[in-house]
């Protein structure tokens, strides 16, 4: 995220003062898009605390290339350093099944069940499945709603212990035009928001002639960039949950390099000690979360 974060001032940030009060002037504006985009790949981190106090990073990218969906696990101890995530990575493909190997000096176990799994617009499953994972015989990571399965598994482990887990970063990538939705919680004691980005110009279908970026959150507008020829660079902030949520945002390569059709989207909550926006990877050594959504308008 180096290029990105580079092109901002803090004088730039803004606090969209519609959505602390809890309404809007503008209702939820409805498109004559009715075609959403692709969801084509999710990536999470997560911070597990092991009950020896050892901090590490688990990497889940949930994968769906010609709907043969899977997962790939990386891991690294503290601190985060994504290069290292990616050499200490591997990629399972079956339905369901279980996993033994080294890594990273852990030893691993990784359990998952996905054969009756439901999935929605993308490759990550929302219920009817299990994935968990063991590094040094402790329950690590716990992730589905299968919970006799769970359960189970936990019985195997001896001594049962279970390390402290919480999601830090999570990245989703899409393809197609103009609209994208997601879930997000920005915080563990936070609820879920619905996210909903919209971009396009007057036709209601192109980025050609007045292109306008609208961000709305549980159907509420917080964020409308207008002239988004001069402003396709920026960020925002909104107040939620009780916390400082900033969002940057890049479409650069939508408006002048079509053929490329690269846009990017990030939410980071912030404290208010932060000094800077953005920590690049720094910022998984704070507390506090991200979300990044990359979007293509060519699936190639």
């Amino acid at each position: 995220m180096k290029k990105i974060s580079i092109c901002y001032s803090e004088h730039a940030t803004k606090v969209s003062n519609s959505y602390c009060s809890g309404s809007s002037k503008k209702g939820f504006i409805s498109s004559i898009l009715t075609l959403h985009s692709i969801q084509t790949a999710v990536t999470c981190i997560y911070r597990v605390k092991a009950s020896n106090q050892r901090e590490f990073f688990v990497r889940l990218r949930w994968l769906d290339r010609l709907n043969n969906k899977g997962f790939a696990f990386g891991i690294c101890d503290h601190p985060l350093s994504l290069d290292r995530i990616s050499k200490n990575s591997r990629i399972l493909r079956k339905s369901r099944g279980t996993e033994a190997f080294k890594s990273c000096d852990f030893a691993i176990e990784i359990y998952w069940d996905f054969s009756h799994a439901k999935f929605e617009y993308g490759p990550e499953p929302i219920n009817r499945f299990y994935l968990v994972i063991i590094l040094d015989s402790e329950v690590g990571l716990i992730l589905g709603d299968m919970e006799q399965e769970i359960l189970g598994i936990k019985e195997r482990v001896f001594p049962t212990k279970i390390g402290e887990s919480a999601l830090v970063s999570r990245s989703e990538s899409f393809s197609g035009d103009a609209v994208y939705s997601t879930r997000a919680k920005f915080c563990e004691t936070g609820t879920w928001h619905d996210v909903l980005i919209k971009c396009f110009g007057d036709d209601g279908v192109t980025l050609r002639k007045n292109p306008v970026l609208y961000v709305y959150m549980d159907k509420k507008m917080v964020i409308e960039v207008k002239r988004l020829r001069w402003n396709f660079r920026g960020n925002q902030t909104i107040f939620l949950d009780g916390l400082l949520v900033h969002l940057m945002w890049d479409v650069h390569d939508w408006i002048f390099r079509p053929w490329l059709g690269c846009g990017v989207f990030m939410f980071r909550t912030r404290s208010e000690l932060d000094s800077r926006l953005w920590l690049e990877e720094k910022s998984f050594e704070q507390n506090g979360f991200s979300l990044l959504i990359s979007v293509c308008k060519n699936p190639d």
